[in-house]
């Protein structure tokens, strides 16, 4: 039997955090849960190849924009579920027998429990308003991973091709058919450190509320990449 899980991971120069990622999915090779690994490159200069060949995983390159990239290696994709994850997201030590037990017995989609790769209040505040969020709002985000059959995901358009917000478009259709998966997605909270924890959360707050008020996906980028 066909191992059932396609995992789809964004990347654009993301080498120096790909192999913690790639070490959390490897029970789930090993156990017959991961069928393949496809990176979503956006144009990496970093010898992305050579890890690729390295690890076995399959390389996929298209214009840069995580919507894009994701959008268009998903459409690769032969088996019946789909797991997207960030370059700089290590899933917890249960996720294969969670994840396993989701794929048996559900056909939602499935998302992970945040947390940042940080010790101290304002990580743990930030995750914890992360994860309310995504189960009062049906609002995970995409650091969060998303797990889901792949008619259901062809069925609600897939990721939007938008340089920004792909992950809440896509959660916004997906809404009633998501369900919180009982295993722990760890981030890289790197941006937080360099722009600081009210900084970077007000921000993306202020991001996803405009979002919601019609602002442009490509203007929104634009104001994310100014900081």
């Amino acid at each position: 039997m066909t191992a059932p899980i396609t995992v789809i991971i964004p990347t654009l120069n993301s080498a120096p955090t790909l192999g913690p990622t790639l070490a959390s999915l490897y029970d789930g090779m090993t156990a017959g849960l991961v069928h393949q690994v496809i990176f979503a490159d956006g144009g990496s200069t970093d010898g992305i190849e050579k890890i690729a060949e390295e690890t076995g995983a399959e390389l996929h390159i298209s214009a840069a924009g995580r919507g894009t990239q994701m959008a268009e290696t998903a459409r690769l994709a032969t088996t019946p579920w789909l797991l997207f994850l960030h370059s700089d997201t290590v899933l917890s030590d249960n996720w294969t027998a969670v994840v396993r037990r989701h794929v048996e017995n559900s056909d939602t989609a499935g998302y992970f429990q945040l947390r940042f790769d940080a010790n101290g209040l304002a990580p743990g505040v930030v995750a914890g308003w992360a994860n309310l969020r995504a189960r009062l709002f049906a609002l995970p985000y995409g650091d969060q991973g998303l797990l889901l059959p792949t008619s259901l995901y062809n069925k609600a358009g897939g990721f939007p091709e938008i340089p920004l917000m792909e992950d809440v478009a896509l959660a916004r259709k997906l809404r009633g058919q998501l369900t919180a998966l009982q295993a722990t997605a760890t981030t890289s909270a790197q941006k937080y450190r360099k722009q600081g924890w009210l900084k970077r959360g007000s921000s993306n707050l202020v991001t996803l509320s405009l979002y919601f008020l019609g602002r442009s996906p490509e203007k929104l980028a634009q104001r994310y990449r100014q900081g």
